[in-house]
């Protein structure tokens, strides 16, 4: 049974929830995939970096983040000075980067799975902005080096839209998508319209809930929407396109008010995302609609998403997540890893 060295460079929310998850599924992955791991890095932003090749105990791991402490006591190599130190000294066959997005050009993660590549490793990453600005790069030097780069938990957490296309609609051109990708203006319209809380309410109670950042404004003012379509019209479309380039407007300007009004008269605000092809390449746009009864976005509610894919050989194909969370993202992880040893 092949033991699979593995490494965590983030072990933020979702990092733990994977390793949750990681001792979760242990015995079905050595019973059902033959397959068998140990951890020997983890690298954290606030509490420490740790090295130990012969392993680490991840339970400990768990309980010493968990409760703020330093993860440096339980390597067995020096501390690395940076993430970058890290992956360039860990032993490890996986590397799970998920360290902050960059919306402006993916670094330093760009860097990271760049050198994990390079060292041989296969990455798996819920982290957007590398997808968005080095993916034919580094999905180039990964076939180079007989590695996989993955990232299913870039976009919609856990739920399989890479893999939809990678795996499952061999041939299918993509034309165009339409969706809620970001969870958190979702919730914030939600209870705008549920709760009757003004904006601003609404934004604290998903900073309460841990769904918003302490600054909202990635959020609020569509550049994670913006991230996520480029990605998926990188990827899934073969074009090259940055946030940057995707026209986009947040949802500053809807007040409780304008919630109200629409829902008079049956209607909902929604931040849609949205590319199309063109003659000259792909139109893309985030942007605040109103949405109709009729309309698959309509009934999408709290922090739950969807998208509707049109390709040249299907109707209209449509992805839905209900209420996402830590856990959902560390899956599409664990599947990243599970795809790219079983072909790797």
């Amino acid at each position: 049974m092949p033991t699979y060295r593995l490494a965590f460079l983030g072990f933020g929310n979702v990092g733990r929830a994977l390793a949750r998850l990681l001792l979760e599924k242990r015995e079905a992955l050595r019973v059902a995939y033959d397959i068998d791991f140990v951890v020997t890095g983890i690298a954290t932003g606030r509490h420490g970096r740790a090295v130990a090749p012969e392993g680490i105990d991840l339970a400990a791991a768990l309980a010493r983040a968990e409760s703020g402490e330093s993860l440096a006591p339980l390597g067995t190599e020096p501390e690395p000075p940076s993430g970058l130190d890290f992956v360039q000294a860990v032993p490890a066959d996986v590397l799970f980067e998920n360290t902050p997005v960059n919306y402006e050009h993916g670094e330093p993660a760009v860097s990271h799975i760049r050198v994990a590549l390079e060292r041989g490793m296969h990455v798996a990453t819920a982290n957007k902005g590398p997808v968005v600005h080095a993916y034919h790069d580094l999905t180039a030097l990964a076939k180079r080096q007989g590695r996989r780069f993955f990232f299913e938990s870039a976009v919609m957490d856990g739920a399989p839209i890479f893999s939809l296309f990678r795996e499952t609609l061999p041939a299918a051109r993509l034309l165009a998508f339409r969706g809620i990708l970001n969870s958190t203006t979702n919730l914030i319209l939600s209870r705008m319209e549920t709760e009757m809380e003004t904006f601003a309410q609404a934004v604290a109670y998903a900073q309460s809930i841990g769904i918003a950042e302490t600054d909202p404004s990635g959020d609020v003012d569509g550049w994670d929407a913006a991230i996520k379509v480029a990605a998926l019209v990188t990827v899934l479309m073969g074009i090259p396109l940055t946030p940057q380039q995707v026209q986009r407007q947040g949802i500053r300007e809807i007040t409780r008010q304008r919630v109200m009004e629409a829902a008079a008269q049956g209607r909902r605000w929604k931040l849609v995302c949205e590319a199309e092809r063109t003659e000259d390449g792909v139109r893309a746009s985030v942007a605040p609609q109103l949405v109709g009864p009729d309309s698959p976005l309509y009934g999408v509610m709290g922090t739950s998403s969807v998208v509707t894919f049109r390709t040249d050989v299907l109707g209209d194909l449509s992805v839905r997540e209900d209420n996402p969370g830590p856990h959902t993202t560390a899956y599409g992880l664990l599947a990243d890893f599970l795809n790219a040893v079983r072909r790797g």
